[in-house]
């Protein structure tokens, strides 16, 4: 029991601790607009602050039609059409405040997390494409409720009720102190609620992040899924994920629900208590309640107008506050990728002009990720082995050298130059990239291949053993491959990408573990694009655990673990 109790406590102080990050990311992302915001929130207020005034119209009109005078009635009625056009003048300048505001800050926070993971030298540890995509997509877009409906309403509960409740005490101290002891209770259940709907939104934020990342690992392998007859398994976990999605989204469902009714329950009985005194008032059966002289009608039909209203904005809190666990959950999630950003790249990462000079590099004092590297210093047309045990620091080394990721102490300098962002972009013109996963682009092969317009594709492609693959394909060049290069083996998709790399002729190439993972027959056909290049005049720069590619190269670097 005590091991059960001490999990519950430091699940709850997760949510809190979260609940917390969330509203600081929360203010921070709308403190551009917190002008806009505050004028959405007064305009409301004044919307609510006009019903007291129309509710009195009618309370007069009401009683002067019970004592018969039907004269009085004119007058009372237009004031309180011009009232009703003012009320609703001012909610609409307050839903376009708001709702600007709304847009501005999503759009906001879109452009920002597109900009920051174009920016990003490596994958984010916040998680892949699919998690990315539902927190600029879906998730952001819950901010937007939040912003239209719960901020307004927040300021409204602060200052309506007060009001409504000194207009009560005017008329009758009875009413005030039913107003006074049934408000708060409202508040109290929310916050109850609120901390299971929190718990709730967390737990449904996640899955919807899995399921996305899921969905685009599977579509990125569509056509090996269909080679390897695997479609049955993939719908099997499919269903699974979305079972769970399922349940957690019935979950906070089921929190909304709850915390509506039993909210709406505590105003109505509010309500009721005030009708039930202003009846028997009115009746006579009760003659306290009331500043020394007995409730009159126009009094009473006052109070019951405006009672309703008493309660209207904290029903309108409770009604939104799911809205605001939902976007404290993103905050949270925001405030997770923000601290997942690997180092930047370097440059802007555009087309431009390559750098002068000799094509030679030397890096010294490294330092990424608290990791220290080793110097590495490479002469024009050198190639040079980068070897060690894997998490050694190779491909980030690479990294480095290419200027995709920003060191966090050290240089690198370029043609004698230093790596900076006005010479980053230049320096890349001059390279190429092998990566060790290979990816291709959402079209067809050619596209892939990035060559300039009217380049011709194929001495690259035989100069990497990769020119009979490419005919042999359903359509040559123009075979749509999808992001992973569905339909070709691991071997063919590397020696594609190393005919890529060569395609643009650069002076030096940066190539990742090239022979991982290949046959000896595949790995030697790579191995020998590479060296032809090398013969050529190209410089080559390659992490790698292949021992025998290693010892080809002019020189070897080895790092430790």
């Amino acid at each position: 029991m005590t091991g059960h109790g001490s999990a519950n406590q430091a699940a709850q102080d997760e949510a809190l601790s979260r609940a917390k990050r969330g509203r600081r990311v929360l203010n921070s992302l709308m403190a551009p607009e917190a002008g806009r915001l505050r004028g959405a929130s007064g305009l409301s207020v004044l919307a609510a602050l006009v019903w007291p005034l129309q509710a009195w119209c009618v309370a007069h009109v009401l009683g002067a039609l019970l004592a018969g005078q039907n004269a009085g009635a004119l007058i009372p009625s237009l004031v309180f059409g011009l009232l009703g056009g003012l009320r609703a003048a001012l909610n609409w300048g307050a839903e376009g405040l708001a709702q600007g505001a709304a847009n501005r800050t999503v759009g906001c926070l879109r452009a920002r997390i597109v900009a920051q993971e174009a920016a990003s030298g490596e994958e984010n540890r916040f998680g892949g494409a699919g998690a990315i995509a539902a927190l600029a997509g879906e998730k952001a877009e819950l901010l937007r409720p939040y912003i239209t409906r719960y901020r307004p309403a927040q300021f409204r509960v602060g200052v309506v009720p007060l009001l409504f409740l000194g207009v009560a005490l005017w008329q009758s101290w009875a009413v005030a102190v039913i107003f006074a002891v049934s408000g708060p209770l409202i508040p109290v259940f929310m916050a109850l609620v609120g901390m299971a709907a929190k718990e709730a939104s967390m737990r449904q934020l996640g899955e919807i992040g899995t399921l996305n990342d899921m969905l685009v690992e599977r579509l990125g392998a569509v056509l090996d899924i269909r080679v390897l007859g695997a479609q049955d398994r993939v719908m099997e976990g499919f269903v699974v994920q979305t079972g769970r999605l399922r349940q957690r989204t019935m979950a906070v469902l089921g929190v909304a629900f709850l915390s509506s009714t039993v909210l709406e329950l505590f105003s109505a009985i509010g309500v009721a208590m005030v009708a039930v005194f202003v009846g028997f008032s009115l009746l006579g059966e009760i003659s306290f309640g009331t500043w020394g002289a007995g409730l009159s009608p126009e009094a009473g039909i006052f109070l019951l107008l405006i009672a309703p209203e008493f309660y209207q904005p904290l029903r309108d809190l409770s009604a939104a506050w799911h809205d605001r666990a939902s976007a404290e959950a993103v905050g949270a999630e925001l405030e997770d990728w923000q601290n997942g950003q690997a180092a930047p790249l370097v440059g802007k990462g555009a087309q431009a002009a390559p750098l002068a000079g000799l094509c030679t590099v030397q890096a010294s004092g490294l330092v990424i990720h608290g990791r220290a590297l080793p110097d590495v210093s490479v002469d024009a047309g050198e190639s040079i082995a980068l070897v060690g045990p894997s998490g050694a620091g190779k491909t980030t080394l690479l990294r480095l050298l290419a200027g995709g990721l920003t060191p966090e102490a050290g240089y690198v300098r370029v043609g004698g130059q230093p790596l900076v962002p006005e010479t980053a972009d230049a320096w890349r013109a001059r390279l190429g990239w092998m990566p060790q996963a290979p990816h291709f682009l959402s079209g067809t092969l050619r596209e892939s291949l990035m060559l300039p317009e009217g380049a011709d594709p194929w001495p690259a492609l035989a100069q990497a053993g990769v020119a009979q693959v490419v005919r042999a394909l359903p359509e040559g060049l123009e075979t749509p491959l999808g992001e992973t290069g569905g339909g070709l083996s691991g071997g063919e998709a590397r020696r594609i990408m190393l005919a890529r790399a060569l395609a643009r002729r650069p002076d030096l190439l940066l190539a990742d573990e090239p022979t991982a993972d290949l046959d000896t027959e595949t790995a030697a056909a790579v191995t020998t694009g590479l060296l032809a290049a090398h013969g050529r005049g190209m410089g080559l720069v390659i992490a790698t655990h292949d021992m025998a590619l290693a010892e080809k190269m002019d020189r070897i670097i080895r790092l430790e673990a």
